[in-house]
């Protein structure tokens, strides 16, 4: 595949389009060991070699990171008022397209996937996928044991919009994991909410077959090979 090189430069990097063209008029960036100074150059990035600053970069066409998201930042990658998901990124992991794959409450916490991979993050949420997420719930007073027949029969939403079937599982004291397959508007806790009950805290722990890491802290992030951003889908 061939692109310009400005433009390999911004995907490959933290720069900017614009910085990239600055670099390149700069003479920061070799092609094949040779400095070029067009922006517009052709970069094959199959067979070229580019370095920027003296340093190698390898070409990756796509990239995963795995977000322990924290409460109180957007699922966005532009906010006006709010921290996105993205302003959480450290500049060596940053590149243009990045983008949250699905969304996770402002409040809630927890495994949420960044990529520039459009065709990964529309198979992901697609409801035809029928891709799992798994969740764990803090109520606000202990659950009953009815609650698990509930989901498995398919909760009613306080406007009449049908869920599918989902599964609950009792963790003791407050906390509810809760898996389904769907992703409607704050669903969690509106589920809960038709049982009559309120959702304190919400933390998602696994899409798919994805799971966080063990020890995982609010605010980790971590790239995620080809093969282990699969594992979303089974």
């Amino acid at each position: 595949m061939k692109e310009r090189l400005d433009k390999f430069l911004s995907s490959q990097t933290a720069l900017s389009r614009k910085e990239a063209q600055k670099a390149i008029k700069e003479k920061r960036a070799l092609l094949n060991g040779a400095v070029i100074r067009a922006a517009d150059t052709k970069v094959d990035t199959e067979a070229d070699t580019v370095s920027l600053d003296g340093q190698p970069l390898t070409y990756q066409q796509y990239v995963y990171y795995m977000m322990d998201k924290p409460e109180g930042v957007v699922s966005a990658t532009k906010d006006r008022d709010e921290r996105t998901v993205l302003d959480l990124l450290p500049p060596g992991l940053y590149r243009d397209g990045l983008f949250p794959a699905g969304r996770l409450d402002k409040d809630t916490t927890g495994l949420l996937l960044i990529t520039d991979d459009g065709d990964f993050a529309h198979r992901m949420l697609s409801p035809k996928k029928h891709v799992k997420k798994r969740y764990i719930a803090t109520l606000d007073r202990e659950p009953e044991d009815s609650i698990i027949a509930a989901f498995e029969a398919g909760i009613v939403l306080g406007d009449g919009t049908v869920c599918k079937s989902g599964r609950a599982e009792l963790l003791g004291g407050c906390r509810v994991a809760v898996t389904i397959s769907e992703g409607k508007y704050h669903q969690v806790k509106r589920m809960f909410a038709s049982l009559g009950y309120h959702v304190e805290a919400l933390r998602r722990v696994r899409i798919g077959n994805l799971s966080l890491d063990a020890g995982s802290q609010p605010g980790d992030i971590r790239v995620l090979t080809a093969e282990e951003a699969a594992k979303v889908f089974g």
